[in-house]
């Protein structure tokens, strides 16, 4: 047996799954956990690398008969082993993958209604238990008319147990050709497919290998982030597959209904490796009873890494000590940044010591400076989301000059693993990819400053709130308010600008769930209002334009949790929330 993987640069993730079903026929590669009941500890299900890839064929066998190379096949189907095999099949049969979910996901119907208009399939792919749904979602939705395959029905493929009997029939992709679409959360705008290469996908589960995985045969990934999403498709899916090495899968529901699940699992395995925005791991020390963290085995984890929103350095501090008497390692917590256009991965913290917060002077950040002062209520408090992994990073200014350390600008990237641009884009593309400028640099629309060489990241850009000729943050405004009102649920709360009733300028509007177990009064409200008013001014040098407090779940958010600024912004100005 050997442990060795492809190592040319133009191999594919399906010449890595062929690799390992021919050396590692046996070895256990992929898992999927599922709780039937609030009682249970989970139900694993469990695929070898030869049943793997044997799966993962059979789709293909089917994608072949019903699609071309370079044609789509939506995936909207459950997380599971069955939507690994389809996103690998579609690999195999140079059909580009577009990682979706099903219509059961409540509040998403719309977005799946119109990244399906958007990409433009040929056939859907889902399951026996999904397949009546999906048809009626796109009659209900006048969608195409396409196949639906059902994707657990599918005859698998025979072959002998020789590794030269493992090949397939259809030639390999190019590195360049289309492998999946991934499609952004719509945090800022509406979804827009990301085009990302075979080669963008390798390159990313190898840089993520360099920063996460110190031992392949000693690791093991734990993931409840949807499949659909970046970086559950890449540290779930992609990086097992590079490296070798098992992968375990439970369903975001999962999760949101008793996160101790994930906990226990990730202390199931050696080496563990998960990955959670920022607010799961403040869920997780709200929702973890003290006696359960005595029964956790949180040593083993290797790294918990934190993106995909601001890390916040009180959610880290909380988290490590809640769950030190588990034995969690400080500096397993890792900040990370990334997005989808880069295919994910960009930065990394250190995994040898934990992640030190850096307090800034406010004044001199809304200028665009980073500087440091003591720690105390009044500093605005930065992680650092780490170093470039296997990429260029620079910071530009709004006249595209590239800023010195401890500068405030626009966050670009360069490497193997950006993306080819947007599907149908493309406009967006050459002003966001700078394909066929002076410089191919990508332009994140994120805010940083490398501060001794690590990245700061300050915010969106089109986000930012400019009073006064000054910048605010509205992480910085949304962790003030949930900090000074109790019965305001954390990161649920969205801080925006609108135009002022006299049209000079912009006001702050902030949009705030209230706690589920709370009912609150005119009064409760008015109190409300006069402590935000009093924080934001003192902390922020702003006055507060008005502050609604809505019943739980009002807040928009993105397929991946994250909330919708814009679209609360958008509702606002509909009239959805009510007069403010």
């Amino acid at each position: 047996m050997t442990s060795a993987r492809p190592a040319a640069d133009e191999a594919s993730l399906t010449d890595h799954l062929r690799h390992w079903a021919a050396h590692r026929p046996q070895q256990r590669a992929f898992s999927h956990v599922d709780f039937p009941d609030s009682s249970s500890t989970g139900l694993h299900r469990t695929l070898g690398w030869r049943a793997l890839d044997a799966r993962a064929r059979a789709v293909a066998a089917r994608l072949v008969t019903v699609a071309s190379p370079g044609e789509r096949a939506a995936l909207v189907m459950p997380q599971g082993l069955d939507y690994v095999a389809a996103f690998l099949g579609c690999l195999y049969a140079r059909v580009i993958a577009v990682p979706l979910f099903g219509p059961e996901v409540p509040g998403h119907e719309g977005r799946l209604a119109a990244v399906l208009a958007d990409c433009e399939p040929v056939c859907l792919l889902g399951d026996s238990h999904s397949a009546t749904a999906i048809r009626t979602f796109v009659r209900d939705h006048r969608l195409p008319d396409v196949p639906v395959v059902a994707v657990d029905q599918l005859p698998l493929q025979r072959h002998t147990t020789g590794p030269d009997d493992l090949e397939w029939t259809a030639a390999g992709p190019e590195p360049d050709d289309i492998a999946y679409l991934q499609y952004t959360s719509g945090s800022t705008r509406s979804p827009a497919g990301v085009m990302i290469s075979h080669a963008n996908v390798v390159a990313n589960a190898r840089q993520a290998l360099d920063a996460f995985v110190a031992d392949p045969e000693t690791s093991t990934t734990v993931g409840w982030l949807p499949l659909f999403h970046d970086m559950g498709l890449v540290l779930s899916i992609a990086a097992p597959v590079v490296g070798g090495f098992p992968s375990v899968l439970m369903n975001p529901a999962s999760f949101l209904q008793d996160p101790s699940r994930w906990l226990r699992l990730l202390g199931s395995y050696e080496g563990t490796i998960s990955a959670a925005p920022n607010f799961a791991y403040d869920y997780c020390v709200a929702r973890t009873a003290p006696e359960v963290v005595d029964e956790l085995r949180l040593d083993r984890v290797r790294v918990l890494i934190n993106g995909s929103e601001p890390v916040r350095a009180a959610t880290v501090d909380r988290f490590r000590t809640f769950f030190a008497p588990a034995g969690l390692d400080p500096a397993a917590h890792c900040p990370a940044y990334g997005l989808a256009e880069a295919t994910v991965f960009v930065t990394a913290g250190s995994l040898d010591e934990p992640p030190l917060a850096v307090a800034c002077r406010p004044g001199a950040l809304a200028e665009g400076r980073i500087e440091e002062m003591p720690p105390d209520d009044e500093a605005a408090v930065l992680v650092p989301c780490g170093t470039p992994v296997g990429q260029e990073l620079r910071i530009v200014g709004a006249n595209g000059a590239v800023l010195p350390q401890g500068r405030v600008g626009e966050i670009q990237l360069r490497g193997p693993n950006i993306g080819l641009g947007y599907w149908k884009r493309a406009g967006l593309t050459a002003e966001t990819f700078g394909f066929g400028g002076p410089q191919d640099w990508l332009r994140t629309g994120d805010l940083g400053a490398l501060h001794e060489g690590q990245l700061l990241v300050t915010g969106r850009l089109k986000d930012v709130l400019v009073v006064d000729g000054r910048n605010h943050y509205p992480q910085d405004i949304e962790e003030t308010v949930q900090a000074v009102v109790p019965l305001i649920r954390p990161d649920r709360l969205a801080a925006f600008g609108v135009t002022r009733p006299d049209a000079a300028g912009e006001e702050l509007v902030v949009v705030a769930e209230h706690r589920r177990d709370a009912d609150p009064t005119a009064e409760d409200t008015h109190a409300a209002v006069r402590a935000v008013r009093a924080a934001v001014s003192a902390r922020h040098g702003l006055r507060l334009g008005s502050l609604l407090l809505v019943p739980p779940g009002s807040v928009p958010r993105t397929s991946s949790g994250k909330v919708s600024r814009s679209a609360a912004r958008a509702r606002l100005l509909d009239g959805g929330f009510g007069a403010r």
